[in-house]
């Protein structure tokens, strides 16, 4: 089984169907691949503690997540409407889907057509982004929170066929409503793992980002998304690094925020608003030595995101050695531990 850069197949007995708790496993037990200074070690998510030290610094996202999917009729035809974020003129973004949880093909989106809601209706407007088709600006004539509160559900796509409750979706750290999806990172994430971290000398510091809509089918870079970064996170960000500890990203989500709020000498300050960062190969991480992640598609933007914090080669290596060892892929799946190459994870703010 090969893998190029980005270039790779996920067999489908590899996506996660279920949560880990409907194949009898507490969410602290899926499994985690380590991989630090090109050595993968291959272990449990409870191990977790293991593999930090005294002193390092966890930054997690406490946005929880909406139940942000609403059943619908388009043109005569059953569609789902996913709510990706809300804009400040009190318009939606959203995206219209086919009920099985695959693109829409049957009829395109255009401007001032309706999808008729429970309760209520929807007029497309026009495409969000030039680079998102799909995602359109929507007017509501209705309070969205109240039509989620009693017609939502979580989003899922097609590789989950059955409904969970949104029990599944939540996270030990969200806090704060907005994500339309689950910042995933978090979920393997248990208040006795927690507990052990704390009592361990480890830290742990809030962001928050709001997650849109991903884009299962469609490489495209991820589209702008709403964040804050506190001024106790900005400083304890700063603080680690000035110690020569290690600040450790609990997720894509915490690793874009953070970018977002630093300056190019790496110190993180505290920010809000909305973020459009795409991290990649001309644009390095320069605030966090490693991250916890699951497991992306291939073309993923999020890929590259993982390139910028542990080197394209780490993270190629990394992905093979999940491929060849069973590993599961999406929201419900495995997990992984990637730390940034030795010779840049020493760096501190203004030592550049």
């Amino acid at each position: 089984m090969t893998v190029a850069q980005h270039e790779f197949t996920v067999p489908a007995d590899l996506a996660a169907t279920a949560p880990p708790e409907a194949r009898g496993l507490a969410r602290d037990e899926v499994r985690m691949l380590v991989s630090d200074n090109g050595i993968s070690t291959h272990t449990r998510f409870r191990e977790l503690p293991r593999f930090l030290r005294p002193g390092d610094l966890l930054v997690v996202n406490n946005s929880a997540t909406t139940n942000a999917a609403v059943d619908g009729h388009y043109r005569g035809l059953p569609v789902v409407v996913h709510f990706s974020a809300r804009l400040a003129d009190g318009s939606q973004v959203v995206e219209v889907r086919d009920p099985a949880g695959v693109p829409l093909l049957d009829a395109t989106p255009e401007p001032d057509a309706r999808v008729r809601l429970p309760d209520a209706e929807l007029t497309l407007r026009r495409p969000w982004l030039p680079s998102a088709q799909r995602l359109w600006v929507a007017d509501v004539d209705t309070d969205v929170p109240a039509l989620l509160a009693r017609h939502g559900r979580p989003i899922t796509y097609a590789y989950v066929p059955e409904r969970w409750s949104p029990h599944f979706y939540r996270t030990v750290f969200g806090r704060i409503p907005g994500s339309a999806e689950m910042p995933s990172a978090g979920r393997p994430f248990t208040d006795r793992l927690i507990t052990e971290l704390i009592v361990a000398g480890i830290a742990v510091a809030p962001i928050t980002l709001h997650t849109g809509v991903s884009s299962p089918e469609i490489g495209e870079p991820p589209s702008p998304e709403r964040y804050a970064v506190p001024a106790a996170t900005a400083r304890a960000v700063n603080a680690t690094h000035t110690a020569h500890r290690r600040v450790i990203a609990v997720g894509t989500t915490v690793t874009r925020a953070l970018e977002s709020a630093a300056d190019p000498a790496g110190a993180v300050h505290p920010a809000a608003g909305w973020t459009d960062l795409v991290l990649g190969p001309g644009r390095p991480a320069r605030t966090v030595n490693g991250l916890i992640t699951g497991w992306h598609e291939p073309g993923a933007s999020h890929l590259n995101l993982l390139d910028a914090v542990a080197g394209p080669e780490q993270v190629r290596d990394a992905y093979r050695s999940a491929l060849a060892t069973g590993y599961l892929w999406h929201e419900f799946g495995d997990s992984a531990l990637l730390f940034a190459p030795e010779q840049r994870a020493q760096f501190a703010p203004g030592r550049h």
